[in-house]
């Protein structure tokens, strides 16, 4: 009976002005985190925060050579992460000034994306059956907003049709690659950083080292069509995988889709490599 008082006494306390209050902090902060979400630089913020962390910690163990340290680098450092951060900055008031409420009009369930799968496999088939050179790359946790800005902005459903007309050969948006995120297109025509891995085999073309280069530098996941072979390959975590089958395109596809599917595909690979041993 105590608790359910408190819980009554707390709930009369509350003003229209506190839930207005507690909802713009809300907004601000939800905001703030799909912003950081969506950009490459979230690992650096994490850097930080847990360096944040680390003074109180240090106060409360008596590590004084530590606080000291920290304390006088985060004084000069607040200067240096809004120089450093400017560009974030300016996207972060641009990105409030521009949102929306407005939901995605795709909604995420299995059976979509189920059809979102056909429609790659699909378009890689039908590009590969043609030989011709196609570069996707798949969007996951690290925001690829630098390489969107890139290209040209698309954001529209996936379709086998569009992507096939995209690396149509002699067409503006054909040489640079696609970026999907969850079941949108968003830009076409964008420029990826190469693989400086100087171990690479020599017949690995410019369109492969740079999918590898882009899963070097985030979690992202890129799937290859080759112009000279029609051979359809995928990059992940900075390794390419090579000729792989419609079988394969579509657990890989899973594995970014569907949640009940979603796998360590460098196991799989690596479980599918063995098996052929045997």
């Amino acid at each position: 009976m105590e608790l359910m008082d408190r819980m009554r006494l707390i709930i009369s306390n509350i003003s229209l002005n506190t839930i207005v209050d507690i909802g713009i902090v809300y907004y601000v902060l939800y905001r703030g985190y799909i912003l950081i979400r969506d950009m490459r630089a979230k690992q650096l913020v994490k850097g930080i925060v847990l360096l944040v962390a680390l003074i109180p910690i240090s106060s409360i163990f008596d590590l004084f050579m530590v606080e000291f340290i920290l304390s006088n680098t985060f004084q000069v450092g607040l200067i240096a992460l809004v120089i450093v951060f400017q560009p974030e900055i300016r996207k972060a008031l641009e990105y409030l000034g521009r949102t929306s409420f407005t939901l995605s009009n795709v909604e995420k369930t299995n059976e979509t994306s189920r059809v979102i799968i056909k429609e790659i496999i699909s378009a890689t088939t039908s590009l590969s059956r043609q030989k011709i050179g196609a570069l996707i790359v798949f969007e996951k946790q690290i925001g690829l907003n630098d390489i969107i800005e890139s290209g040209t902005i698309i954001n529209a459903n996936i379709s086998s049709g569009l992507l096939i007309n995209i690396f149509i050969p002699n067409t503006p948006l054909h040489d640079g690659a696609v970026i999907i995120k969850d079941y949108i297109i968003k830009a076409a025509g964008c420029f990826l950083p190469l693989t400086e891995n100087n171990l690479l085999s020599k017949d690995i073309g410019t369109r492969h080292r740079a999918a590898i280069g882009m899963t070097e530098r985030s979690d992202s996941i890129a799937l290859i069509v080759s112009e000279e072979t029609g051979y359809i390959s995928y990059a992940v975590e900075g390794r390419l995988y090579r000729n792989i089958q419609n079988e394969e395109i579509e657990t890989l596809l899973s594995g970014i889709y569907i949640e009940n599917e979603k796998i360590n595909i460098i196991d799989k690979w690596r479980n599918r490599n063995e098996d052929k041993k045997r």
